[in-house]
């Protein structure tokens, strides 16, 4: 567990399932996006078999005890000794308040903590907010997307960290 002000930062439960569904369907139709159960959003569906069983981790943010945003990482074959963060989600009440940059820095140190040498996003132009942040810390635009809903693909490569 994880704190950051007044935000819990915890393992992802399976009692959360659909709170987690739900929010992540909610922010995607903010931004003209659909959920996709079968599609884009399956890892969500079985955080087990795509995240925690494959050695990855799946974390969810509280505020007073409700669900508020998600985010998590996964070993992928793209690159060298890869993962990717996925479904780094906040609801438009929480944004910025600096919750955002603390999950991805707290994503990147317990990756770099596993040993993972690079870290690739996958995102859709609409999505703005994650754009700037991602660019803002130091992740380079690269090519293969390889989700349909999204058009963008970033990486930040670990071992030029420093």
């Amino acid at each position: 567990m994880r704190h950051y002000k007044h935000f819990l930062i915890r393992d992802w439960h399976p009692c959360d399932r659909n709170k987690v569904s739900q929010l992540i369907a909610v922010v995607l139709e903010e931004y003209g996006l659909s959920f996709e159960p079968n599609g884009a959003d399956l890892d969500v569906i079985e955080i087990e078999q795509f995240y925690q069983n494959a050695g990855g981790k799946f974390w969810v943010v509280e505020l007073n005890n409700t669900i508020v945003g998600t985010g998590g990482y996964y070993p992928i074959h793209r690159g060298d000794h890869a993962v990717e963060i996925r479904k780094m989600y906040l609801l438009p009440s929480v944004r910025g308040q600096g919750l955002g940059t603390y999950l991805l820095q707290a994503l990147e140190q317990d990756i770099i903590t596993q040993g993972y040498q690079q870290i690739w996003i996958e995102t859709a132009t609409c999505l703005t907010e994650a754009i700037q942040l991602y660019e803002k810390y130091n992740y380079q635009q690269s090519i293969g997307v390889e989700t349909p809903r999204c058009d963008r693909v970033y990486v930040k490569y670990l071992s030029k960290l420093g």
